[in-house]
């Protein structure tokens, strides 16, 4: 059974039913964007994908990365769709064709990423990773810089990374103790140790540039007094060219369970006190320049997570169509009964049906979370612009927390539904199983995500992100109310809605109280049953769209929206009454968590 990564016809729903990417086409920005040429870019992406991309996806995970002497030695198969990936133009797919970008909409390079992080993730890190550090040269760096690395960069010719980590200050990163000492000529000695640094070292390009924070010797402890830094594997010449090594030493790669593909490295920096690094920004204003980077990566982590649970639904759809074994439930007691495919036992759909209603609601919420970034570019007042943004802080973590959660739970039912052979290497699904782990974990736990949630985006602005939000949600609520299919799920996720709005309102007071540690301990749930209700809200929105599509549908297309009405159907009254649960146990905030003994935890 051929391998499949994504569904083209939910990806064009998504971007021309639900979004109506074309329209974005009438703003001089993305005046060439019309819905002919996103479905020319959209097949561009799918054939690379598939014909090139997918095939590595074995491969890199079995032969993995070697590390040697410094060195690090990428899965030979990985080097021809690199350079497709370069000679496409596809690593900086929204920005500016000067600096080598394609100028897309980013709701588009939403369908394309999913399409290329499907086909296997380990490998687009590379890509990815450099376009997010690319972003932090446009946007931070001088005039000179910009020359020097930014087209590099974006072309793919040289690759980037992030320079968070550190044995001591892991997720803490106020804590961390690289040092940068000022030269007198406007550069600075870099010294320290960076771990879990993806792609930190590879043979995919020439050159590779680190944004590296740092705290200037004197500066303030903290975050406060931390720094941004461009640090490459090479030093970089005046006229362009490539100059002596810059003692960026890559002293180990990790061992993972997922993801071999990626090389994880531990750098060392400035073993031989040569290690020579600009800042990047102003001083002391580090961490709020990587923020950008973040942000980004956080996106990112969210779709590599998605386009793993997606392949992995699509696999499980196809063998569940082919695979023979058992007699249909109501014919168990004919001894004659042929054996059914296994898509006809109904616990299997179940298991394909919760599948079916979180892929479709999180290709939405991604795609969604794209086209706020779109219309924050082109709309004219400040007031719109300004809650665009908004909403993509405010749906940032949830689009990494709760979709990666959600991702991980996928994957593990596609395993299930193959059964003892989705435990095996013959099937690709334990490795997606594998490589979709790690998105719960980096960039930020999902446990800080849903502290940022929480903590910070609840209270920005006085609580306008969310009221923006709830508005959004609410005007799904009141279209699908005069549809007759939808119309009872839009009752229950009005109900949902009013029970999380309540719950915000209780942890934002509890966190300002004395139950301060009662309402962070449960900052996750909470993060849960927001992402819950964007499920919902998304789904509804897609069925509110089938419905009215269904009345002058062609024949090919019926099957397809009502399968968008029974996605709704389906969340609605099997997972919503479970997150109204979930929040009447926020209301509760009972308090055992946090007053338990430390002693009382036995090991």
């Amino acid at each position: 059974m051929a391998q499949q990564i994504s569904d083209r016809r939910d990806m064009d729903f998504v971007l021309h039913e639900q979004l109506n990417v074309g329209e974005l086409s009438k703003k001089e920005k993305y005046a060439e964007f019309n819905k002919k040429t996103v479905d020319l870019v959209i097949n561009e992406a799918r054939n690379l994908a598939v014909k090139e991309i997918l095939p590595t996806r074995q491969e890199g995970d079995e032969k993995g990365c070697v590390f040697e002497k410094g060195k690090v030695t990428t899965p030979e198969i990985f080097k021809r769709p690199f350079e497709l990936l370069k000679e496409g133009e596809w690593v900086a797919m929204t920005e500016d064709p000067d600096w080598g970008g394609q100028g897309m909409p980013r709701s588009v390079s939403m369908a394309a990423a999913e399409y290329f992080n499907g086909a296997n993730y380990a490998f687009m890190m590379y890509a990815g990773l450099t376009h997010g550090a690319g972003r932090l040269v446009e946007t931070f760096g001088t005039d000179r810089q910009k020359n020097l690395f930014l087209k590099n960069m974006y072309t793919g010719k040289w690759t980037g990374t992030m320079l968070l980590t550190e044995p001591v200050a892991g997720s803490d990163v106020g804590r961390l103790e690289t040092k940068a000492i000022p030269q007198g000529d406007g550069t600075y000695k870099i010294e320290g140790q960076k771990i879990f640094i993806s792609s930190g070292e590879h043979d995919l390009a020439e050159n590779i540039v680190h944004p590296v924070l740092a705290r200037i010797e004197g500066a303030p402890a903290g975050t406060k007094g931390i720094s941004l830094f461009l640090v490459p594997k090479y030093r970089v010449s005046e006229d362009g060219s490539l100059d002596q090594f810059n003692d960026v030493n890559c002293v180990g790669i990790e061992e993972k369970m997922g993801i071999h593909g990626n090389a994880t490295c531990t750098l060392s920096l400035g073993d031989k006190g040569e290690c020579v690094g600009e800042l990047l920004g102003e001083e002391n204003k580090g961490m709020r320049a990587m923020f950008l980077m973040m942000n980004e990566a956080r996106l990112l982590v969210g779709m590599q997570g998605f386009a793993c649970s997606t392949a992995s639904y699509i696999n499980s759809v196809n063998y569940a169509k082919e695979r023979i074994q058992g007699r249909h439930l109501t014919k168990m007691l004919e001894n004659d009964a042929p054996a059914v495919a296994i898509i006809q036992h109904p616990d299997v759909r179940r298991m394909l049906m919760t599948m079916k209603s979180y892929v479709e609601g999180m290709r939405s919420l991604l795609y969604y979370v794209g086209w706020c970034e779109d219309m924050a570019d082109v709309v004219d007042s400040e007031e719109e612009k300004e809650k665009y943004k908004g909403l993509v802080d405010l749906l940032i973590p949830i689009a990494k927390g709760y979709v990666t959660d959600r991702a991980y739970d996928v994957c593990n039912l596609g395993m299930q539904v193959y059964g003892g052979y989705g435990y095996t290497k013959e099937y690709p699904q334990e490795q997606l199983v594998r490589d979709c782990r790690i998105t719960m974990i980096y960039e930020g736990t999902n446990g800080i995500q849903a502290m940022d949630l929480m903590g910070r985006k609840l209270g920005m602005k006085k609580g306008k992100l969310v009221m923006d939000l709830m508005g959004e949600i609410t005007a799904t609520i009141n279209t699908a109310k005069g549809l007759e299919k939808v119309q009872p799920h839009a009752e229950t996720l009005e109900q949902a809605l009013n029970k999380l709005g309540e719950a915000a309102m209780h942890l934002g007071k509890s966190a300002m109280s004395e139950k301060i540690l009662d309402a962070f301990a449960y900052a996750y749930p909470f993060m849960d049953v927001c992402g819950d209700v964007c499920m919902a809200w998304m789904l509804l929105w897609r069925a509110s769209i089938a419905e009215k599509a269904l009345e002058k549908a062609k024949k090919k297309d019926v099957a397809f929206y009502e399968g968008q009405i029974k996605s709704a159907q389906f969340f609605c009254n099997t997972v919503l009454p479970t997150t109204l649960g979930k929040i009447q146990a926020i209301l509760a905030t009972d308090g055992a968590a946090v007053e338990i003994d430390e002693a009382s935890f036995n090991g």
